[in-house]
C-alpha cells in the first residue's frame, strides 16, 4: 500500500505536459489488446448539427430519407441579446422546442444533443463572478425551457470565449465553478454534460487576447481532470491538429463528436470528403474504435445537400475498412 500511495503522489505532482505521454502509453497498452478488424469495426449512425429554427417537416423527412438518424440542435444563442437578456418570452422558447421535438419525432430523427449558447457575452469562464452567474442563469433557463422538452442525450457547452492576457488559471477556476453548478441540472434531465475542445493553433495569443480554454490536448486533460467524472468530452475535429490524439487521451469520457475537416489554424469546417483539410480519417476512425465510441458520427461542417453527409461517412468508413485489410 505504501508503494501504491507513493506512485499516486508522484503522478499528482506531474505537470499535464509530462503526465499526458504517460497516460497515452497506458491507454495504448490497454487498447492494443482490443483487436480491430473489418468484422469488429461496426458502422456508426450519422447525425448533423442544425439550428432549431431550421427544423421543419421537410428538412427532417428528407434527412431521414437519405440515411441520417440523429441531430444536434443549435441556434439557441439567437434567443439572447448582447446584454444577456432573452429577447423572446418563456412560452416562445418552449413552443420552439415543442415544434422541434414533434417534428423530429414524426420523421424518426433522434435529438442526440443540444449545443448551448456561447459567445463573447455568454462565457462560462467569465472572470467577474456576477457576470459568470448571469451566464449560468442563461444556461439554466435553456435547460429548463428547451432541453427539458427536447430530451437530448447530450448537452454541449463551450468552455470559454477568447481570454484576456494571463487569465488562464482564473478562467479555469471560473469554468469549474460554472460546470459544478450546471452539471446537476443536466443530470436531472437524464442527460450528460460535455465540454468541447476549442481551436488551439500554435500561437497562443495576440496583443490583447489569448485563445479559449481546452485549446490543446494537454490543457483539455488538465481541465477534464478537475471536473466531475460525470462530465464528458465533446471533440471537435476542426479545432485541433491530430484529433486522434485527443480522442485517445479522453478515452471513455468521449461522449460526442463534431465532425469536420480543417487545418487546426482556422474555423474551416470543411466536409471531410472535400479533401481540403489535413485530418487523417483512418487514424481518427481507428482511435474512435479503440476508445469504444458508439455515439453518432455527428457532422458540423459545410455541405450542399444532406445526402452528402451519410455518403461521406460511408466513404470514410470504407477507406478505413480497406486499410485494416492491408
Amino acid at each position: 500500500m505504501k508503494h501504491a500511495k507513493s506512485v499516486g503522489s508522484i503522478f499528482r505532482r506531474l505537470s499535464p505536459a509530462l503526465l499526458l505521454p504517460i497516460l497515452l502509453v497506458f491507454q495504448a497498452t490497454g487498447q492494443a489488446q482490443t483487436k480491430i478488424d473489418a468484422t469488429t469495426a461496426a458502422k456508426l449512425q450519422v447525425g448533423f448539427s442544425i439550428g432549431i429554427q431550421k427544423i421543419n417537416d421537410s428538412s427532417m423527412r428528407y434527412a431521414k430519407s437519405v440515411g441520417i438518424d440523429y441531430i444536434e440542435v443549435g441556434g439557441t444563442g439567437a434567443f439572447i441579446d448582447k446584454n444577456r437578456n432573452f429577447i423572446v418570452s418563456d412560452e416562445a422558447l418552449m413552443e420552439s422546442a415543442r415544434k422541434a421535438k414533434k417534428t423530429a419525432d414524426a420523421a424518426g430523427i433522434i435529438i442526440w444533443s443540444i449545443h448551448m449558447p456561447f459567445g463573447k457575452h455568454i462565457d462560462l469562464s467569465e472572470p467577474n463572478d456576477t457576470a459568470r452567474k448571469s451566464v449560468v442563469a442563461i444556461h439554466d433557463k435553456i435547460i429548463d425551457k428547451i432541453c427539458r422538452i427536447l430530451q437530448p442525450k447530450i448537452v454541449l457547452f463551450h468552455p470559454s470565449w477568447f481570454l484576456g492576457l494571463n487569465e488562464r488559471p482564473l478562467r479555469i477556476a471560473q469554468l469549474i465553478k460554472s460546470c459544478n453548478s450546471l452539471n446537476p441540472r443536466v443530470r436531472d434531465l437524464g442527460a450528460t454534460m460535455v465540454i468541447e475542445n476549442m481551436l488551439g493553433f500554435e500561437r497562443l495569443r495576440s496583443e490583447k487576447l489569448e485563445r479559449p480554454l481546452c485549446r490543446t490536448v494537454e490543457e483539455t486533460v488538465k481541465i477534464m481532470g478537475l471536473l466531475p467524472a460525470s462530465i464528458g468530452s465533446a471533440i471537435d475535429m476542426n479545432h485541433i491538429k491530430y484529433p486522434e490524439k485527443l480522442i485517445l487521451a479522453m478515452g471513455d469520457r468521449l461522449k460526442t463528436l463534431h465532425v469536420a475537416d480543417g487545418t487546426g489554424k482556422q474555423e474551416n469546417h470543411y466536409l471531410p470528403c472535400s479533401h481540403k483539410g489535413l485530418n487523417d480519417w483512418n487514424k481518427i476512425l481507428d482511435a474512435l474504435y479503440k476508445v469504444h465510441y458508439n455515439g453518432p458520427f455527428m457532422f458540423e461542417c459545410h455541405y450542399q445537400d444532406f445526402k452528402q453527409l451519410p455518403e461521406c461517412y460511408n466513404e470514410l468508413y470504407q477507406s478505413y475498412i480497406t486499410s485494416l485489410k492491408k
